[in-house]
């Protein structure tokens, strides 16, 4: 790297060439304040120009593999979801570092990004990746390099001229509802198990399983009648990590009935009994806790319900149809869907619409034939008395 002074009135500047911009093609210069002694502002543009060429070198040596593990991730580690981070970290090894990791992060060019991208859609042997895998993976790629755009690593951001696959919608699982009576029968089926109050809870308030597993009883007003969700837990791995939830509207009250008030009181009883019999302290305060007083393992949670829904004999559901099962009754029993958005803790009520809107062609027919009730004509009342007739006019001697 070449250093060199300039002289503007009674000052020096120390300039630095730092090569020609390769999108522009033009030369590029930074200047740096000297002072007025000439000597030092030499000396200033030596140790200015070895520590570029420093960095440089630094730089050209540095790999595209070698940066992501050694300086992005750690760094999203700080602001990112353990899940999330997760996955960002599953991408980068299992697809990232094979294909681009040994690529110097100065030598990457948006061909070889995109030969990625190809293979991983049409592999020659084993199973390709859904579209928005590939997409996901083209997130990460692009926002590692935007980073070290920003840190002065790379001049442009390869990435951006990649074409990635577009993001196809993946077709919806459309959840399972229960009936009344099915939720009945599930309720009765579940009676006497452990986790029979957790069942009961997430059935009546249509709450998120990692928001039910970390519930803690002083969430639990029994004053108003309301539970408030503050936190979740969630499985990585097979490790418990706390969670903040999952929208902007995650954290929310819910208004409770008094059975599920006295189911969660009964609870509260039994779980005290427990602990003082095996010595047992709940200092978290945890509302579902197994027989060591740790919370509830997500896992188990679905274990358990598997096996209840199979002994019920109701329609094969998933834990989270629940929560569908809460959302469909209340809309069929014409709670507004407001109420129901704000209940189910929905980013918006676009979405509970979007959700439920198999609920919603039957709900629109009795719409109309209500709308057609309040419009039709109505008929005069109709008098069959002759004196009434015989009164509208009157007769002249």
């Amino acid at each position: 790297m070449k250093g060199h002074i300039k002289k503007r009135g009674d000052r020096y500047y120390a300039v630095i060439y730092e090569g020609r911009d390769p999108v522009t093609g033009k030369e590029r210069r930074s200047w740096h304040p000297a002072g007025t002694d000439r000597a030092e502002a030499e000396r200033l543009a030596a140790t200015l120009a070895a520590t570029e060429t420093s960095r440089l070198g630094a730089v050209r040596s540095l790999t595209f593999g070698a940066y992501m593990t050694s300086q992005w991730l750690p760094a999203k580690k700080l602001h990112l979801a353990t899940s999330t981070y997760r996955g960002y970290e599953r991408n980068v090894q299992l697809h990232v570092l094979p294909a681009l990791g040994r690529v110097g992060i100065r030598r990457l060019r948006y061909q070889q990004i995109e030969a990625l991208y190809d293979a991983l859609l049409h592999p020659t042997t084993g199973r390709a990746l859904a579209p928005k895998i590939v997409y996901e993976i083209h997130l990460v790629i692009n926002g590692a390099l935007t980073d070290a755009l920003r840190r002065g690593l790379v001049t442009r951001n390869v990435a951006v001229l990649a074409r990635a696959p577009r993001q196809r919608c993946p077709q919806r699982t459309e959840g399972v509802s229960l009936t009344d009576e099915e939720l009945r029968r599930l309720m009765r089926t579940a009676a006497g198990h452990r986790l029979f109050p957790l069942y009961w809870l997430t059935a009546m308030t249509g709450m998120r399983r990692n928001e039910v597993l970390g519930l803690k009883w002083p969430d639990v007003d029994t004053k108003t009648k309301k539970l408030h969700l503050n936190r979740g837990l969630v499985a990585v791995g097979y490790q418990v990590h706390e969670t903040r939830g999952k929208t902007k509207n995650a954290r929310r009250a819910i208004a409770l009935d008094d059975t599920t008030l006295a189911i969660l009181a009964g609870w509260r009883a039994h779980q005290s009994a427990e602990f003082a019999a095996v010595g047992i302290t709940n200092d978290e305060s945890w509302v579902f806790t197994d027989g060591d007083g740790q919370p509830v393992h997500p896992h188990a949670v679905y274990e358990t319900f598997r096996r209840i829904v199979h002994n019920a004999g109701v329609p094969t559901i998933r834990f989270h149809d629940l929560r569908h099962t809460h959302g469909s009754l209340l809309i069929k029993d014409g709670i507004p869907v407001k109420v129901v958005s704000e209940r189910l803790g929905h980013a918006n009520i676009a979405f509970t619409m979007q959700t439920y809107q198999h609920l919603l062609p039957g709900m629109q027919a009795d719409a109309a034939t209500s709308t057609e009730r309040l419009a039709k004509p109505v008929p005069p009342p109709e008098n069959d008395s002759g004196e009434g007739r015989g009164n509208r006019r009157k007769k002249t001697a």
